[in-house]
């Protein structure tokens, strides 16, 4: 296997019980053996992803200190402005060559949560930001939450088992600017090689190359989806979740070859977050005696927390 595989989210919407059984099972073996996909027919249009893409990159082109007043202490970089080398990798400690921008859920007023989310920051230069980003952040929810029913069927579960614990959900949408390299990066890359915290994240095709997947040999692998498809992979909690069945990939995006240095990289992704309260125990469904429970009981909220801290996003 030398790319992703390819799946077709209608075939999962058709009504034909047939094609929605194929679907399920070529996701499914897809996260189990490589934990990546790309998909098409998701529920994006193309007038949405260009406003989007003209609307961040306004943004990451406005002077750094009009930036600057969008970054929000306190906030563990969960809405706002992160700048430039502030994340890093787990285990790394040389920051990663990106700035980004975080929009959050807007929950619904009966969501019935346990926990207030914080505001979206809004951008006051850019009347259309927040709104198109808003936009985009609802399709790429409803894209994940087909998603998680078709894992749920592959798994066992009942189809909607995911729907109440996704809708409302913590998730994050994430515009990342990967600037122009000016001089040698003395170790940095665009991102460190890295397994994602939620449950599954929604990619939108970036604007260059990089993307790059462990396989379970140990070789790396270009993550190249074709034209209009979402990249959509494993996150930590789905693994987790899944006593190891369905895995989380390390993935990492590597510096262009140095004549494109000049080049920067805008990339969307999408962490697709469960309400703070799901538990995160191994799934029955998924242990055995040749698959004993893997990992102790969390809850979402803590295993998020735990992970700020280590990506340097949250200081302890």
């Amino acid at each position: 296997m030398n790319n992703i595989p390819s799946v077709d989210l209608a075939d999962f919407l058709s009504g034909d019980s047939h094609k929605k059984q194929k679907f399920v099972q070529e996701i499914g073996t897809a996260y189990e053996e490589i934990g990546f996909v790309s998909l098409k027919n998701h529920f994006l249009d193309d007038a949405l992803v260009d406003g989007l893409y003209k609307e961040i990159k306004s943004f990451f082109d406005l002077p750094l200190e009009e930036k600057a007043k969008y970054e929000i202490e306190g906030l563990g970089g969960q809405r706002g402005y992160i700048s430039f080398g502030k994340e890093h990798a787990k285990g790394r400690k040389q920051g990663d060559l990106k700035e980004f921008w975080h929009f959050g859920q807007e929950a619904d007023e009966d969501a019935n949560l346990i926990e207030d989310y914080p505001e979206n920051v809004i951008v006051s230069e850019l009347p259309n930001f927040n709104e198109t980003g808003m936009e985009a952040y609802r399709m790429l929810e409803k894209t994940g939450i087909y998603v998680l029913r078709a894992l749920a069927l592959y798994i066992g579960l009942d189809e909607f088992y995911f729907d109440h614990w996704a809708r409302n959900g913590n998730s994050i949408l994430r515009p990342i600017h990967y600037p122009p390299i000016t001089e040698e990066p003395k170790g940095a890359v665009r991102a460190g090689a890295h397994g994602d915290i939620n449950l599954i994240t929604l990619l939108m095709g970036a604007s260059a190359g990089g993307l790059q997947v462990l396989r379970k040999d140990g070789e790396w692998i270009d993550a190249i989806p074709n034209e209009d498809e979402l990249v959509i992979n494993v996150g930590d909690m789905l693994e987790r979740l899944t006593n190891n069945k369905l895995r989380s990939t390390i993935h990492r995006v590597v510096n262009p070859p140095k004549e494109q240095w000049g080049t920067p990289r805008y990339s969307i992704p999408f962490f697709m977050h469960p309400r703070s309260d799901m538990k995160l125990n191994c799934l029955e469904e998924c242990i055995s005696e040749e698959h004993p429970k893997a990992f102790e009981n969390i809850t979402a909220g803590e295993f998020l927390h735990q992970r700020l801290v280590e990506i340097g996003l949250i200081k302890e």
